[in-house]
């Protein structure tokens, strides 16, 4: 009868077993296909009686969709390495995931830690210090007047404001400068001597408030740097820039400084390097000028020496300051500032092998 059939076919389906997808296709083709078992079923259920078309379809439905769950689920076990045999789930833990996300390193990051590497190897030292700062560190200490532009709400985030006393007021440090602060202050005896030369390297996140465009960002990185010591001239500072931009842009590198102002420094100067795309001849890159500006730089001012309690008749020392993102578009050629920071993963792919 075709009701023990289909009791035979039921058995064998809950029992079926298989080691390779070869041989899951094989148990397809036996009872899923045109002219597999379940088939010819359906050729014997027109010789049914009417009274047991009922029952014995339901059955043969069963038996399809049984069948059909047992291959499914073996050709599964097959695809994913295991023994289809098994109808235990057996799952490695020592296997490594598959397919493998090989992460990258952020194209600041790269640039960052090339300058850092650099600036190490002539001795200087890492020094950090908090995003969110005091009026004293930020401003005062670096020479700012009680009414520079800089204080204002145009360029700064205040986190709380103190009209009556600036000194008081919470930012968020618009230039990394305040670490060099810090470190001054640490760094000499109540007679206002050094306890030893200062040469730092201030890496950091810093902010200001400005519109986010391509060109300008609410927040951007900086590093900056210092050395202070008896009898430093602005002759040890060009010889430090010039080793940097070779090192950074390739041993053709020219440099040129150009007469500027920082409320920090005196003298101070902006520093140019010769475009290293068409060699100094003139480009759309550099204008058709030859020369690409990439840093500011100057002598310590000795009011920044006397406000962070250091002789200034005794010490001298200068000061320099880049934007990461700077370097990293000249280095890259990266049009759109927006970029560092959107987590686009195509974007961040460019530079798995940097």
């Amino acid at each position: 009868m075709i009701l023990d059939r289909i009791e035979q076919l039921l058995q064998e389906v809950q029992n079926l077993k298989a080691e390779s997808e070869q041989e899951v296709e094989q148990l397809r083709l036996k009872y899923l296909s045109r002219k597999g078992e379940i088939s010819l079923l359906m050729n014997d259920f027109r010789e049914v009686p009417a009274e047991q078309k009922k029952e014995v379809g339901m059955k043969i439905n069963q038996l399809k969709q049984m069948a059909t769950e047992q291959i499914n689920m073996l050709r599964e076990k097959c695809q994913a390495g295991g023994n289809a045999s098994d109808h235990c789930c057996h799952t490695d833990l020592t296997r490594t995931p598959y397919p493998i996300g090989l992460g990258t390193r952020h194209p600041l990051s790269i640039v960052t830690n090339e300058i850092i590497d650099i600036f190490s190897r002539m001795g200087f030292v890492l020094a950090d210090g908090p995003e969110v700062e005091d009026d004293l560190h930020v401003f005062t200490k670096m020479n700012f007047a009680a009414d520079h532009p800089a204080r204002d709400m145009q360029d700064t985030f205040f986190v709380s404001q103190h009209p009556n006393d600036v000194t008081k007021n919470i930012l968020l440090r618009s230039h990394t400068s305040s670490v060099q602060a810090r470190v001054m202050e640490r760094m000499h005896n109540a007679e206002g001597k050094l306890t030893s030369p200062i040469r730092v390297i201030c890496p950091g996140r810093v902010y200001r408030n400005e519109a986010i465009t391509a060109r300008a960002h609410c927040f951007f990185h900086q590093v900056e740097g210092l050395y202070i010591d008896k009898d430093v001239s602005f002759t040890d500072l060009k010889q430090v820039l010039l080793s940097f931009a070779r090192e950074m842009f390739g041993p053709e590198t020219k440099i040129r400084l150009r007469p500027s102002y920082f409320p920090f420094t005196e003298p101070s100067a902006e520093m140019d390097i010769s475009c290293f795309i068409c060699g100094g001849k003139g480009c759309g890159f550099c204008k058709h000028t030859g020369w690409v500006e990439i840093l500011g730089c100057g002598m310590v001012d000795p009011n920044v020496l006397e406000q962070c309690g250091i002789d200034p008749n005794i010490y001298s020392g200068y000061a320099f300051g880049m934007g990461v993102e700077r370097i990293t578009n000249l280095k890259y050629r990266v049009s759109d500032l927006r970029m560092f920071s959107e987590n686009d993963t195509r974007f961040l792919q460019e530079f798995q092998s940097a």
